[in-house]
Formats: C-alpha cells, structure tokens, sequence
C-alpha cells in the first residue's frame, strides 16, 4: 500500500471510529453501564470470596480442589461435612450470596434508572428536573412488567397474580429496561419540551410547581405503556419484557456467543487502541448488551458462558498481555537507551495491567512497527484460554476480578485453581516471545538510522573541512 492510501485509509478509519465513539446515544449506553457496573464488581467480588475461599467443598482453601484443608482438619470428607465449621462456612456463603439480590438480580431494575437519569440530562438539558424523567421511567417499566405468570415448582406449575415476576428485573430484562426506559424518557421530555403542562403561580414553591408541571407530561407517558402493554398481552399473549426478549436479546446473546463475534471483538479492540481510540468507547455499549449479562449469569450460576468479559479479562488484560508483555519484550531486548527508560517507567504500572504509558509513551500507537503484535497478541491469547477450557484445564470463568489485579494472581483468582494462573503464565509469556523479534526489528531500524546520521554528520564535517 502507497504511503499515501495508508494516510488516506489512516485518516478515514480514525475519523469514523471517532464519530462511533463521539455518538450521545452510544455515550449514554456506555456510562450507564459503566455506573452499574459498580454494584455488579462488588458482588462479583463477593462471589468470588465466597467460592474461592470460603466455599466447605470446592474452595481453594478448604475443598477438594484446592489446599483441602477441610480434609486435614476433620481427618475425612465425611467427618468434614458433618462438622460446625463446614456448616459455619455454608451460612456463611448464604449471607455473602445475598449481596447478588441488591445488585446481580436488579440489574435491570438499576439500569432503568441509571439510562433514564443520564438520557435525560444528555438530551434533554432544558429540563429543569431531571429524576422526575426517572420516576416516570421506572413507573412505565413496572406497567410492562408482567404481574401474572406461571412457576414451575419440580413437576407442578402454579399460576401467580398480583406478583412481580423478578426475571425481568435481572439480566432477562435489560433490553426491556433500555427500550422501556428511553421511550419513557423521551415521551416525557418532548411533551414538557412543548410546554403542555400545568403552569402555577409564581408564588408556588419551585419544587411544587416543577411538580405540577410533570403530571400532563407523566400521566400521558403512563397511559401510552398501558396502551402497549394492554396491545401486547391481547395479541401475543406475551408481556413486553417477554416479547422483547424473544425479538432482540434472545437474536443479540445467540450472535455474542459466537466464535466470530470473539475474533472481531478481540482483533478490533488491540486495533482501534493501535489507531488511538479506546476500545472501550465502541465495544462497552455492545459488551453491555451481551457479555456482561453472560458475566452476570455465570456468576450468579444460572449459566456457564464461555465467551464473556470476565474470560476476555482473564486471558488477555488482565494476563499482561496488552500491558505487560510489551514493557518486559523491551527490558530484555531492546538496546536503544530512551526505550529502555521508558519500559522501566511503565513496568510498575503494566503490572498492574495499565497500558496507557508504554502505548502512548513508546509510543506503540500508530508505531508500525509494533502494530503485528499489538493487534495478533490479544485474539491468539483469547483463542489459547479458549483451547485450555475445551480441553478442561480450566473451567469457564465464573469469578469476577478486578482487571488491575495483577497477571498469575487474577488468574488463580477468577478461575478458582492453580490451573488458571498456569494459563495466564503461558498467555504471558506467549506474548512476550511474539513481541521480542519486532523489539530488535526496532533496534536495528534505530540502529540503520543512527548511522546515517552518523554517516551524514562526517559527510557534512568533510565538505566544511574541504571549503576551509
């Protein structure tokens, strides 16, 4: 490719990938499930507590897996699962499971609010009030949930009225809380926005008046989720959150579950962060519709997804393969003065899996010599991790970590065994060896260059010598 295609080819991706990232909508995507996020990293913390370490039975420090310590205690797995303690660490694990109840199990619940809040003030900024865009949101929510369904108790199925059908607060309904939810929301603000409301003196406290002025908008909100709801029940015998869940998160979760969805998430993601863009401004919005609904069901043990955003951290990022092997590829390699320098700055934060200083400070952004690696380390490390699970070295992740937590420690972390730190090990080091031919490809550039000015400056100091 001529140098200038490649300028023409650089300018024009960057400058799409730009708008992509720069879209309101996909910002609002973004930062709402990034707020949510927090509740879910706490429980997930937890759960992995309580299934690394305190679990009697399959933890690493006690179960049969692991140290097993309960054995060693007890003197038998039998005497071990009779004791105080086993039944101590049982209840333990049942008060622990409970933080998945305040924030797992509503996460659809809590992006309704979360979506609403920020739709509404990115959107709509004349709004004077923007929580009564929330209240009305979560109301419309509440009118489509279903209120009657069937349980199914071992063999017998009973009809329940009157009773929230909790599915459709956690994972189940999160296309049905953003659709909900934004439709609410701009209902609500566009009726406002055309000042059809009810206008009151101004001696009326503000509050009371902001109050007032919500009920035309609001009501009609309600009444046009009524409507729906009452059209949806009549002709497909489905609530929303069901039909929408049949329509677009059932297609969506199916199409995520793919390996080619894998490949193109991963190959992109080292991609755009090559071209400068974080990877996440494009791909959080779509992993927030897919993987991180898988993540949450794995942990909460309703499913065992292989393909998650807890399985890309574990065998990419958080391995070192994005931070680490580049910085630990140039401290062993690399024979120009400043790199060196700049890899022992960013070795303290690599480990620590922040790629920030060695991607921009090398710089490995828009380098083309480094762009091989950058782009193949992350989707071959992926593609490993997944070898290593089918073969059943390890199991699907179901622990969620923190992604600073650093490379072999995350690993025996989110996987539970010994087995998973040994694949990130591997991971690493795989990763290292690809990036240490392209560090002496470098130092050999350097070096070509580094003569030529020599070469040059002696030209130079020649001719002056010959005109004096």
């Amino acid at each position: 490719m001529k140098a200038s295609a490649w300028t023409r080819f650089q300018a024009g991706f960057t400058k799409t990938a730009g708008k992509i990232a720069a879209n309101k909508l996909l910002l609002t995507l973004r930062d709402s499930f990034i707020l949510v996020a927090s509740t879910t990293m706490i429980a997930g913390f937890a759960t992995m507590i309580s299934s690394v370490f305190v679990d009697p039975l399959n933890g690493l420090i006690f179960g049969k897996q692991g140290l097993q310590l309960g054995k060693v205690i007890a003197g038998s797995w039998g005497a071990w699962s009779k004791s105080g303690l086993y039944n101590g660490l049982l209840s333990t694990q049942g008060l622990i499971s409970l933080i998945a109840n305040g924030s797992l199990n509503l996460m659809a619940l809590l992006l309704v609010i979360v979506f609403a809040y920020i739709l509404s003030r990115k959107f709509y900024r004349n709004n004077k009030e923007h929580m009564t865009s929330v209240i009305y949101a979560v109301g419309a929510f509440f009118i489509c949930l279903p209120w009657t369904f069937k349980y199914v108790n071992g063999k017998s199925t009973v009809d329940v009225t009157n009773a929230i059908n909790s599915t459709y607060l956690g994972t189940q309904g999160v296309f049905a809380a953003l659709v909900i939810s934004g439709l609410a929301v701009v209902i609500y603000n566009e009726i406002l926005k055309r000042n059809i409301t009810i206008k009151m003196p101004d001696s009326v406290p503000p509050a009371v008046a902001r109050s007032f002025e919500s009920l035309i908008p609001g009501l009609v909100t309600m009444l046009f989720f009524v409507c729906v709801t009452g059209l949806s029940n009549t002709l497909t015998g489905k609530s929303i959150p069901d039909l929408l869940l049949s329509l677009l998160q059932k297609p969506a979760m199916a199409v995520a579950g793919t390996g080619a969805f894998a490949f193109v998430s991963q190959f992109t993601w080292s991609l755009l962060q090559w071209f400068g863009i974080h990877p996440t401004s494009i791909w959080g919005p779509i992993f927030g519709l897919t993987w991180n609904i898988n993540d949450t069901q794995n942990m909460l043990g309703q499913a065992h997804h292989l393909y998650s955003t807890m399985f890309m951290n574990f065998s990419t990022i958080a391995a070192g393969t994005f931070a680490l092997a580049p910085v630990l590829a140039i401290l062993i390699a690399s024979r120009q003065a400043s790199d060196k320098k700049i890899g022992k700055i960013a070795l303290m934060p690599a480990i620590f899996n922040i790629s920030e200083p060695i991607t921009f400070g090398l710089p490995i952004v828009l380098n083309p010599i480094y762009a091989i690696p950058f782009i193949i380390v992350q989707p071959l490390c992926f593609y490993l991790a997944v070898f290593f699970t089918k073969i059943g070295f390890i199991g699907v992740i179901m622990n969620n970590v923190p992604w600073t937590v650093p490379p072999i420690l995350s690993g025996l972390l989110f996987s539970g065994s010994i087995n998973g730190a040994i694949v990130q090990l591997i991971n690493l080091a795989v990763a290292t060896l690809i990036w240490i031919p392209f560090v002496q490809v470098s130092n050999r550039i350097n070096a070509q260059k580094q003569q030529e000015k020599e070469d040059k400056a002696a030209l130079d100091d020649a001719a002056k010598g010959s005109e004096a």
